[in-house]
């Protein structure tokens, strides 16, 4: 049918409608696409396995083992695929992590946090482009800023929006007692320029300074980084990844443009639960995962109950289970009967 639209000589006289119409089709190309590798994947394990029963030898056995792994993978990945068709899940992901109270030891886990979204995005190979990294006075990060670039990076990465709660004996303890310790992660699609956000330039401050942190010679050599302030919301973005002031003012304007639509859109969500009579806490109580490393292991979601002892692993970036069972999670929500 869309390609029906396609073939439409007045097809391109709207150019805004011609470019949701080629997204949207090519998005079910690649789950077609998907869907038929799979199908072949399943012929060639029914033929192998057939094989196998007929003759079976140690390297006909290896290669059916490393293909029934394959082919399983291929299916955890399609079977994600499936749950996400969100507006803006295939867009890329920019995230925000910013320690809550408790000085060095949550200034610790935010950079904790960073390095776990880092290695699930290299797992995934995703690219991840730091936006604004400030340091901690001590140890960690006060706060960072960072795209992940890939397929559906948003539609897995949306999972991890809300407040991260850590519970460890601090390392910057002396007497080796135990500390809880938070960050909030927030999650924004990057949007492209068919999503219209109107933004008052005289609502805006903007202020420049020299860029910290990691970044080579170019670092405090010029007032390269960008801060912008919007006033009517009391949002700050910043940018120092690039080495011109105008390539940060245009990464954080678009980082304030994702932020104020998701504002929007939360404004939405929220209306819909009050019609619905739900209730959230917010704030630093109403965490979504907690991290505990002693004096047991465990790492349990709140909205979805799943959770895994193996706390090396998932700091190590194994989120897919997490993410698996929060998009199930969602679907239910949607879908209650």
């Amino acid at each position: 049918m869309n390609e029906a639209k396609m073939a439409n000589p007045d097809f391109w006289n709207d150019q805004k409608s011609a470019q949701s119409v080629i997204s949207k089709t090519n998005q079910m190309k690649v789950k077609y696409n998907h869907f038929k590798r799979l199908t072949n994947l399943f012929d060639d394990l029914k033929v192998n396995f057939e094989l196998l029963e007929d003759e079976s030898d140690s390297e006909m056995m290896s290669h059916f083992e490393s293909e029934l792994q394959n082919t399983e993978d291929e299916l955890k990945n399609y079977r994600l695929s499936l749950l996400l068709n969100g507006k803006y899940d295939s867009h890329n992901a920019i995230l925000e992590i910013h320690p809550g109270a408790g000085g060095t030891e949550s200034h610790d886990w935010g950079s904790m946090l960073y390095r776990m979204y880092v290695r699930w995005a290299e797992q995934h190979h995703f690219k991840v482009e730091t936006l604004n990294y400030q340091e901690g006075e001590v140890a960690g990060i006060d706060t960072v800023s960072f795209m992940v670039v890939g397929k559906n990076a948003f539609g897995y990465l949306k999972s991890e929006k809300g407040i991260h709660r850590l519970v460890r004996i601090s390392p910057f303890d002396a007497a080796n007692r135990r500390h809880t310790s938070f960050a909030s992660v927030d999650v924004m699609p990057e949007l492209d320029n068919s999503v219209k956000v109107d933004i008052n330039p005289a609502d805006l401050r903007v202020d420049v300074f020299r860029s910290s942190g990691a970044g080579g010679q170019h670092v405090n050599k010029t007032e390269s980084a960008v801060r912008i302030t919007h006033e009517p919301t009391g949002i700050v973005v910043s940018s120092q990844a690039q080495r011109s002031q105008l390539q940060n003012r245009q990464t954080a304007m678009n980082m304030l443009k994702s932020k104020l639509y998701e504002l929007e859109e939360e404004k939405k969500r929220e209306k819909a639960a009050k019609i619905d009579g739900e209730q959230k806490e917010i704030g630093w109580g109403s965490q979504i995962r907690s991290y505990v490393f002693q004096p047991y292991t465990l790492v349990k979601d709140h909205r979805t109950n799943y959770h895994t002892s193996d706390v090396k692993s998932v700091m190590d970036g194994d989120l897919d289970p997490f993410i698996d069972a929060y998009l199930r999670w969602q679907l239910s929500q949607r879908n209650p009967n």
